[in-house]
């Protein structure tokens, strides 16, 4: 059979764990028995960050950059307890954070439907799509163990170096700590833009939600900022028939456990983090979202919306059986390629990423699926099959 010519190279991304080891499988399976591919191939594994001193993340999103696509499987970002597990020189920052600001790109999660999976909240009918703005706030933040009494203050110093503000976070009577966040009107607008152009493309409403009654400068800015990018494009929303609504944080939470779905969620950065998780075992499981990571100039990184899979690795490091599921990992391959496809003009690559997609589909639906779905299922005797064998099932069907 004669490979499907993929024209521009596409930008690879390694990881960490059981999703390395699934990531290989997925190359070895769907990838390169039927694609004729260039992959720009960077190791993000935790111990080569380490080698590079993390040079290796940068040049992996400027490679995002330059070709415009890229797919990248889970990594790790370490804290203590993995610093000495891997003898690692520091506790490097989020990869994903630090690609998240050289692309200044908007994260959106959305759910992978499948019929007999269904969704924990009866009232869930339609995807929720989780809008992660994708720069700054805690994966970009300063943070400081205070040993002892002193006081601490931000300050803010003009570019001429003149003294303009001087404001005290806390007068320290003993040990605790600080952290400092920051974000920038330009990445906030970026991030709004993304949104309402996405919300716009697919019809469906846009929920913005922060903290904005308890921090009164910070969220406050956020949504000043949404409110206006919604004013200025208040008759594109019209003309599609959909609404921009505001909800304190809180509130949003309350209110989207009850609703159908069928709408954007803008959050910001650490707040979608947790709000996809959220979304993503309510429709499921967290193997059944996928991620995109969009920059304002459209370039696009494509990723599994979960972890390195930690507890099935160490099964795995011991000879045992697993049951991963790997849906999340090959959306994210079946994304990349449907992008790049259509990037290139060749409607014959974007066909093949969505042959795989309904393969996997169907599997699924076919009653053969990892145990975390066969838990959830709606099937009446559905085979439980390994990491192995369930992309050994997906790979008879394509």
């Amino acid at each position: 059979m004669a490979k499907i010519k993929v024209k521009t190279p596409l930008v690879e991304l390694d990881g960490d764990e059981m999703t390395r080891i699934i990531w290989k499988e997925i190359k070895d399976r769907f990838i390169h028995p039927y694609l004729d591919i260039e992959l720009d191939y960077y190791d993000l594994g935790v111990e080569y960050r380490d080698k590079t001193d993390d040079k290796v993340t940068v040049d992996s999103a400027n490679a995002i950059l330059k070709y415009g696509v890229g797919v990248k499987c889970a990594t790790i970002t370490p804290n203590q307890d993995r610093v000495k597990e891997y003898n690692l020189k520091k506790e490097w920052k989020s990869p994903n954070g630090t690609i998240r600001s050289i692309l200044d790109g908007t994260v959106f999660r959305k759910p992978i439907i499948v019929n007999n999976i269904p969704s924990a909240l009866r009232s869930w009918k339609k995807p929720i799509v989780v809008g992660r703005h994708a720069f700054g706030d805690l994966y970009k933040d300063t943070e400081l163990y205070i040993p002892e009494a002193g006081k601490v203050e931000i300050v803010f110093t003009t570019k001429d170096g003149k003294e303009k503000e001087r404001v005290l976070i806390n007068d320290f009577d003993g040990p605790g700590v600080i952290m400092g966040q920051f974000n920038l009107d330009k990445s906030i607008e970026s991030f709004a833009q993304a949104c309402f152009n996405y919300a716009i493309s697919e019809k469906i409403n846009i929920w913005f939600a922060t903290k904005d009654t308890i921090s009164k400068k910070y969220h406050a800015r956020f949504r000043a900022i949404f409110d206006q990018v919604s004013q200025k494009r208040a008759d594109e929303l019209k003309k599609v028939g959909i609404e921009y609504s505001y909800f304190l944080i809180d509130d949003a939470v309350a209110q989207i456990v009850k609703n159908e779905g069928g709408m954007l969620w803008a959050l910001m950065n650490y707040d979608g983090d947790v709000m996809s998780d959220m979304v993503a075992s309510g429709f499921g499981s967290l193997g059944l979202m996928t991620s995109v990571l969009v920059s304002p100039d459209g370039k696009f990184e494509y990723e599994a919306a979960h972890g390195t899979v930690t507890r099935h690795y160490r099964k795995y490091q011991k000879g045992e059986s697993t049951s991963t599921n790997s849906v999340a990992s090959i959306f994210a391959w079946t994304g990349a390629l449907e992008k790049r496809g259509e990037l290139d003009g060749t409607p014959e690559v974007v066909k093949f990423a969505q042959k795989l997609e309904k393969a996997v589909i169907d599997t699924i639906q076919d009653g053969e699926m990892t145990k975390d779905l066969t838990l959830l299922t709606t099937s009446s005797n559905p085979k439980e099959l390994d990491t192995f064998q369930f992309m050994e099932a997906i790979q008879k069907r394509l």
